[in-house]
């Protein structure tokens, strides 16, 4: 058993997965924020310049409210297509995949910089040595050998 707790903690404690934890909350808490953003702040500004429009009020009625086949006295409620809604969870979606974007951008091109400054400090490679005169011999008597 005692193996096996180490092996966890040695597979927990490696550097990709903390990283790979500590990217999950934060990505969690970012959406959060992104929420927040359009739904409290984004859409009513919107809302307010196309006219006083709550977006999260659109829906489509498939069915109305009616009465139950079971007890005509107890009305079950209408059956909607929230797009509204939608709309609102589609532009938190854009500007989350936005702001990973221009991560990914910033960071590959950190990377690619990091890449060039390490490529020109790289020594130049050292030019081929002068053969010695025994490989000079050496390859005149391979052609002589070949000619023959």
């Amino acid at each position: 058993m005692s193996k096996f707790i180490k092996e966890f903690k040695a597979f927990a404690l490696r550097g990709n997965v903390v990283d790979m934890a500590v990217g999950i909350i934060i990505g969690a808490a970012f959406g959060k924020i992104v929420s927040s953003l359009v739904s409290d702040l984004l859409m009513p500004l919107v809302g307010a310049l196309a006219g006083g429009v709550n977006f999260t009020d659109w829906k489509w009625n498939i069915v109305g409210e009616r009465a139950s086949i079971l007890d005509p006295d107890i009305m079950l409620p209408a059956v909607t297509l929230n797009y509204g809604n939608f709309i609102q969870v589609l532009i938190d979606f854009i500007i989350i995949a936005l702001c990973v974007f221009l991560l990914i951008k910033g960071l590959n091109k950190l990377t690619s910089a990091k890449k060039k400054e390490a490529e020109q400090e790289a020594p130049a490679p050292a030019p081929e040595p002068e053969p010695t005169r025994e490989e000079v011999l050496l390859t005149e008597i391979r052609d002589l050998l070949k000619k023959k």
